[in-house]
């Protein structure tokens, strides 16, 4: 019976992978099951994976011209400073949003960029004794730089100083002014210069400092163009009674209301001390100010690199935004100003706002102004893009604050990524390489009939694309991590390496194990592939898929069979390596023995230990 068995699974690999094969092999039968002897069955040389290069069907992925269009922003950062962490991870979570809408086979506008006037930026740049013009390339520069590093996909990168934003800027300034909103007028208060805002006394701390940037206010007084606001107080309530998820995550809701059922007031829209910005069409003495140009970043982003700067181009090539992502320290311009803004020039309002949390560091936000900031090169230097990426999605709910520690961040991804995923793949291919020279026997679709594991996957797949449309990235990669677990706990539980040593039927059932588990892997690959993209392709790499097949992928790849008996796949490598703590390779150094020789152990003893 063992011999019977032994020959059909034999037989199958071949069929399967008839390359793989000598045409006049003799068969030989061994109780161990699959472990043929290489010399008669295969050849000496292992062939190098079989990669499936199959196109994606014209049904799954949506032609660009018939795909829905989904516009994503981050704040345009300012650029007074180099890039912290603060400004990193919302631009993590705005690739990771952007990378699900594109596994919908939506049409993505990714749009990102730096907001490169006022006063802060002036005074930089003459510290550091160089022009405002060259301060801000070189910020820019390093955004884009760090952007490229964290494996950032933006589809747009405006930058406030270009001739096309100026100019689409200055017909937006027109528009309003033609509306009536703007008049000028004196204005005496408060100022906080990192603001770039008056401030209302009932917001200060004891001696006017600002609660933001602990920092006093200055006394100022200036003759301003005013925009007017106030007049869009009840608009702007009935906007959010008809549309209750315009602001997210909902307690930020409450937030915006408060402010806007205390009274708003009319705000500066220019400055006449102010030199370092786009001038006031018909009064050069003054130049507009910073949040109401920068705002209309994206907007001009939209506009192509050769048109002319046009507000009506711009718009009809992708606004209104469908998700406006921001830090919630900046919500009261994203959920109030601006609104009020795109009203007054008969523009449509955003989808959607979303105020996420501070990183924290010592309790305290993280921050240029502040001096305490995490630098993200560094991070990314040290622990790799998937790392920073994957910690701070999962370990941060987002919308909530999240504290950084450095201990806690290689453990989580040490436990995640290296072991219950990467040792998981790395385990099943060794032993598919062992018994089944690294090719499938089988379909997963017929490997996993009948299989709880099969509907467990299915269910947490679908639990992780709601969390992703929701927003819930922290709830989505633990959706994901449970496929991990839930493939572990099979192996463990199923013992493929003892069945392959039963022979017979138990080997059959061992080899349809490794292409069940495989399957889940290559289901993770997809589905945490918005928040770690490098980690997930070599995945799929191992898996004997192509890197073209890796980028066209869409979410329902997630369904269950993609891999495919006779796949070949590849050599089983090690695709996160582990981090070590520096506590531990300290503790390791002081403990260990000195070697009193060096001598060379023989080959095949090396090769054992390895």
């Amino acid at each position: 019976m063992a011999a019977r068995i032994n020959y059909s699974v034999q037989n199958t690999l071949c069929l399967l992978n008839p390359l793989n094969y000598p045409v006049n092999a003799k068969t030989t039968h061994f109780k161990t099951g699959l472990n043929f002897s290489k010399n008669l069955i295969f050849p000496r040389k292992l062939k190098r994976p079989t990669f499936c290069t199959c196109a994606v069907s014209n049904n799954d992925r949506q032609s660009s011209e018939a795909a829905e269009t989904f516009v994503l922003t981050t704040p345009l950062y300012y650029v007074n400073a180099p890039p912290h962490m603060g400004s990193a991870y919302t631009t993590i979570a705005a690739d990771a949003i952007a990378r699900f809408q594109r596994l919908l086979g939506k049409k993505v506008i990714f749009v990102t960029g730096t907001d490169e006037h006022g006063e802060k930026i002036a005074a930089a740049a003459a510290a550091a004794g160089s022009t405002p013009s060259q301060h801000c390339d070189v910020i820019s520069q390093a955004y884009k730089t760090l952007w490229k590093d964290l494996e950032i996909s933006h589809d747009k990168f405006i930058r406030t100083t270009d001739p096309k934003h100026e100019g689409i800027v200055k017909e937006f300034y027109s528009r309003v002014l033609d509306k009536g909103d703007i008049y000028r007028a004196d204005y005496e208060g408060l100022y906080c210069v990192n603001c770039e805002e008056y401030k209302d006394e009932k917001e200060l701390l004891d001696n006017n400092c600002c609660p933001m940037h602990l920092k006093p206010c200055i006394e100022r007084k200036e003759d301003n163009y005013f925009f007017a606001l106030s007049k869009y107080q009840k608009q702007l309530e009935e906007n959010l009674r008809q549309n209750p998820n315009f602001v997210q995550p909902p307690f930020r809701t409450n937030e915006v209301q408060s402010w806007i059922k205390s009274g708003l007031k009319d705000f500066s829209i220019s400055r006449a001390s102010v030199d370092w910005g786009i001038p006031v069409p018909n009064d050069n003495k003054q130049t507009i100010y910073v949040w109401f140009d920068a705002l209309l970043g994206y907007i001009s982003a939209l506009s192509a690199e050769k048109e002319q700067p046009d507000l009506q181009t711009a718009v009809s090539s992708g606004w209104p935004a469908s998700l406006h992502l921001i830090g919630k320290d900046i919500l009261r311009f994203h959920a109030v100003y601006w609104p009020a803004m795109l009203m007054s020039a008969g523009l449509d309002l955003p989808k959607k706002v979303f105020g996420h949390g501070f990183l924290t560091k010592d309790g305290m936000k993280m921050g240029k102004s502040l001096g305490n900031t995490l630098e993200p090169n560094e991070l990314v230097h040290n622990f790799g893009s998937d790392a920073v990426r994957y910690f701070f999605l999962r370990e941060v709910e987002f919308g909530s604050d999240g504290d950084y520690s450095e201990e806690r961040f290689i453990n989580i991804v040490n436990a995640h990524l290296a072991n219950t995923i990467g040792n998981l793949l790395n385990r099943t291919l060794g032993l598919l390489k062992k018994n089944c020279q690294s090719t499938l026997v089988v379909d997963s679709a017929v490997a996993a009939e009948g299989n709880a594991l099969k509907d467990a996957i299915e269910k947490l797949v679908e639990k992780a694309r709601i969390h992703y449309e929701n927003l819930s990235l922290s709830s989505a990669c633990e959706a994901v991590l449970e496929i991990g677990n839930a493939g572990n706990a099979y192996m463990d539980e199923n013992a493929p390496w003892t069945r392959f040593k039963q022979g017979g039927a138990a080997s059959e059932a061992a080899a349809k194990d490794l292409v069940v588990i495989l399957e889940a892997m290559r289901i993770v690959a997809i589905a945490l592939s918005p928040v770690a993209p490098s980690f997930c392709w070599r995945i799929y790499e191992q898996l004997g898929y192509s890197k073209d097949h890796f980028n066209t992928v869409t979410w329902s790849g997630t369904k269950w069979g993609g891999l495919k008996g006779g796949q070949v796949m590849a050599q089983p490598k090690p695709v996160f390596a582990r981090i070590e703590n520096k506590t531990e390779l300290e503790d390791e150094a002081a403990t260990r023995k000195p070697v009193k020789s060096k001598q060379k152990k023989p080959q095949a003893q090396v090769a054992a230990e390895g």
